[in-house]
């Protein structure tokens, strides 16, 4: 049975804690045999924290089924492989402190020794019997698994029923005769496997997840023994958490803290103006219809393209000067409008995120990549379809439209001081909506003063989203199939819980074939029209992508 945490109290606007606030950045508290090691959320953090405090909105999960042997996947070697990675990356077993919206810290006690890192494990680790479907579903619409005690954990099925037997594994030189793989467990026929790895949002994005999850499979498909691997935790342990006086314990930076200080006000007013004029921009008009607000209960169909049709569509894609992100882009575009719902006359606008990694100027003090570094940018495309133009020729022209509009948000000269004021502005509305929800919950919810009858507002812009979109690329450039032979990594399913009317498209490739899939509050939108939009997105990838 699964194990939940606790609701996190509501907060107020001075701290929590009658001491005095430490400022700064990293700090180390030093408690007998007990290093605690602290650091202040930054803007993107706290903008995915607060909104998740009561129902988990943005936690994260990466679904991976896979054929293994048996004895890969027993209890003490996830275990061990568990440990490791919790040692290397320290905001997995981190828990947060919050003083008030303001102030918001991760805080760090580091495992006091190996075994203390393997009880730490074993504590965010469950084995269910279960489906991937019942994973996913509970994790989605269940009661909320993480907390701010627990940022991350471990759900592992059992083995399910049999598959081909798997290839011999790695040999090693340094085995025990308790730990010695044999022959016959080399030749055991391998089975299905279920594993869900689940991460708050706030600790992390979908490039950290994926990394995460090829070098947990490295790690379990290794040719090591389990001695070998609690000998690989020992020395994680000495080099990331032993107390040494020349070691100085840190988290990794807040994104804010790893990109460029702008010092010059002429260039700071620019940005602002600049931020300003992007937002005035983002003009949107296409929502789906709501429904009135339920419980939210998230769904994620999923479909997935065989080899060779992937091979056609990526073919298709390249020979049109497009990737299969602009492309999707696109679809969304034109099944929307072929609907027919909305105002003509307004653009369809649509998000996606920004690996903001490669901007980095400043080296993190420690080099884990759990951490979170995502912009964002959209794309707006017309919401109509001419007659007179054949179908597939208007579909590649906005395919292009949107290529030329996701490069020109990557390599806008103003990317970085964009990001930084995305942040901000984000991080401030999340402040004032859980000083909302908290005011509702304590009963003083703030009531917002009627406007002044003699102030007289210009008409305002629309700017509404039809949707978000996930476009993680080629997978197989992260998941090195190769360096774990005896594992077969087959299905792969991702997202977050949603908040209410919710939704997102995801788009990858994955053992090299294309998967869709839409994540989204079923009870927040009308339904014939939400399936009638995804039974559109397949039949213009069959008709547009292959035809």
């Amino acid at each position: 049975m699964a194990s939940y945490a606790p609701p996190t109290p509501t907060l107020s606007d001075t701290s929590l804690d009658e001491s005095p606030v430490v400022p700064d950045v990293q700090t180390v508290l030093e408690k007998p045999h007990l290093p605690l090691v602290e650091r202040r959320m930054g803007n993107s953090e706290l903008s995915f924290f607060l909104p998740s405090r009561a129902n988990g909105v943005n936690d994260m999960y990466l679904h991976l089924g896979f054929d293994a042997p048996e004895q890969l996947v027993r209890r003490a070697r996830v275990r061990a492989v568990w440990a490791i990675l919790r040692v290397r990356h320290p905001l997995l077993a981190s828990k947060v402190i919050a003083h008030n919206y303001e102030d918001v810290r991760f805080m760090y006690t580091p495992p006091l020794s190996p075994e203390d890192a393997l009880l730490d494990a074993e504590t965010n680790i469950e084995h269910r019997d279960a489906s991937k479907d019942e994973l996913i579903d509970a994790y989605l619409n269940g009661k909320r698994t993480l907390s701010n005690e627990r940022l991350s954990y471990l759900v592992v099925s059992p083995c399910g029923a049999p598959s081909l037997p798997s290839p011999p594994l790695t040999p090693t030189h340094t085995t025990t005769p308790e730990t010695t793989v044999t022959a016959e467990e080399r030749l055991e026929t391998t089975c299905h496997h279920d594993i869900l790895i689940c991460a708050a949002h706030f600790i992390g994005d979908g490039m950290a997840l994926h990394q995460f999850a090829n070098d947990f499979f490295e790690l379990l498909g290794s040719g090591k023994t389990q001695h070998e691997l609690e000998g690989q935790l020992r020395d994680e342990w000495v080099k990331h958490c032993s107390p040494s006086p020349d070691k100085t314990l840190v988290l990794p930076n807040a994104m804010e803290d790893n990109l460029p200080i702008e010092t010059n006000r002429f260039r700071c007013a620019a940005g602002k103006v600049d931020f300003s004029i992007s937002q005035r921009k983002a003009i949107g008009g296409q929502t789906f219809p709501r429904k009135p607000m339920q419980a939210v209960h998230t769904i994620v169909p999923t479909v997935s393209y065989d080899k060779d049709r992937t091979k056609a569509i990526l073919k298709r894609c390249k020979a049109n000067g497009v990737s299969i992100s602009a492309a999707l882009f696109a679809i969304c575009n034109i099944v929307w409008a072929q609907l027919g719902n909305g105002q003509r006359d307004l653009p369809t606008l649509m998000y996606s995120a920004l690996n903001i990694r490669p901007f980095f100027t400043v080296k993190s003090p420690h080099d884990s990549y759990w951490f979170l570094a995502v912009g964002y940018f959209t794309v707006i495309l017309p919401n109509f379809i001419p007659r007179s133009v054949e179908l597939s020729s208007i579909f590649w022209h906005r395919a292009r439209i949107a290529k030329e509009q996701s490069t020109r948000a990557v390599k806008n000269p103003m990317v970085i001081s964009r990001c930084q004021s995305t942040a901000e502005q984000r991080a401030q509305n999340a402040r004032v909506w859980a000083k909302k929800d908290d005011g509702k919950e304590d009963g003083t919810s703030i009531v917002t003063p009627p406007a002044s009858q003699t102030v007289v507002h210009a008409p305002r812009t629309p700017t509404s989203a039809l949707m978000g979109l996930s476009l993680l690329g080629n997978l197989d450039g992260i998941y090195r199939h190769a360096s774990f032979p005896a594992i077969q990594l087959h299905t792969l399913t991702t997202g977050s819980r949603q908040r209410q009317g919710g939704m997102v498209l995801f788009g990858y490739t994955f053992a090299g074939k294309l998967w869709i899939s839409l994540g989204y509050d079923e009870n927040g939108f009308e339904k014939e029209v939400v399936e009638r939009f995804w039974e559109g997105i397949l039949q213009a990838t069959d008709e547009l992508l292959m035809g």
